[in-house]
């Protein structure tokens, strides 16, 4: 079965919590609560639209500032699947749980007992623990800082971040199998798309690979970067002539990372000043 029927085969506005998040016109967002509004309530999560599940990190209450978890559009979920070059029997580690449906969607593919899942915020892997509990997908879901991985349950023949950095995790190079895959969106310090790298682990230790088109994927917690930083990505971006994103690459060792445009012999120096 491919990424798209997997992903058509679950409902996703089971895994929807009954607090989402829209945005209103003077910029602020604010709460869609199911028992207030159950239409709309119903036509955001059952649109195919990214829809926001938490703001300020579980924070806001009447109107929020900052989304911080998302349940990601189906179709970013087809792409991300599609792209990790999934096999049966692998084995797989997701960083961000959110509202569970990305883990119910592997489990649906690998079996539950093949997917573990983290995330840093303890009320979303409550949500997903449950929400996948329901659903028949009893993955392992881990309360914790997902920039460390999960090393007792390493190695992985995938890691798939649905959080975005501006530095790779070496941990997550560490905890995947040589030859295996990770997979993670970035943050906008060289190119505004926040666009996806898909690294292959080597047998001595390092990690390359491309990035393979846009992500948009909210921060992890701890590697979030300011407004100021974004729009100087972009002008930047625009002065080396607007270049696509797939022409850049990552080379990740213990030492550090590279980003790079064509080639590894063409260093990209990205922004390093996050705020």
């Amino acid at each position: 079965m491919n990424a798209r029927d997997a992903v058509n085969a679950i409902p996703r506005e089971t895994f929807i919590p009954e607090v989402i998040w829209t945005y209103r016109d003077d910029g602020w967002s604010v709460p869609v609560r199911r028992d207030r509004e159950p239409e709309r309530w119903a036509e955001l999560a059952g649109s195919g639209d990214s829809i926001v599940i938490q703001m300020d990190d579980g924070r806001a209450v009447e109107k929020g500032a900052w989304p911080t978890s998302s349940s990601t559009a189906p179709e970013g979920i087809v792409t991300v699947i599609e792209a990790l070059d999934l096999r049966p029997g692998m084995r797989i580690l997701e960083i961000g749980a959110g509202s569970g449906f990305n883990a119910a969607v592997l489990a649906f593919l690998l079996g539950a007992e093949n997917v573990t899942t983290v995330d840093i915020d303890r009320a979303l892997a409550d949500h997903a623990r449950q929400a996948l509990d329901r659903a028949g997908y009893p993955v392992e879901v881990i309360t914790g800082d997902g920039t460390k991985g999960h090393a007792p349950g390493a190695p992985f023949d995938r890691i798939v971040a649905t959080a975005s950095v501006h530095t790779l995790p070496y941990a997550w190079v560490q905890q995947t199998v040589p030859g295996g895959i990770v997979l993670a969106p970035w943050a906008a310090t060289f190119h505004p798309d926040c666009p996806l790298a898909k690294l292959t682990v080597r047998d001595d230790g390092s990690a390359e690979g491309r990035f393979i088109g846009p992500g948009f994927y909210m921060p992890v917690r701890d590697q979030r970067v300011s407004q100021r930083v974004m729009q100087e990505t972009k002008k930047r971006w625009a002065k080396a002539g607007h270049p696509d994103c797939t022409r850049y690459g990552v080379t990740v060792t213990p030492e550090g990372q590279r980003i790079w445009l064509d080639s590894p012999e063409r260093h990209v120096a990205p922004l390093t000043e996050w705020r």
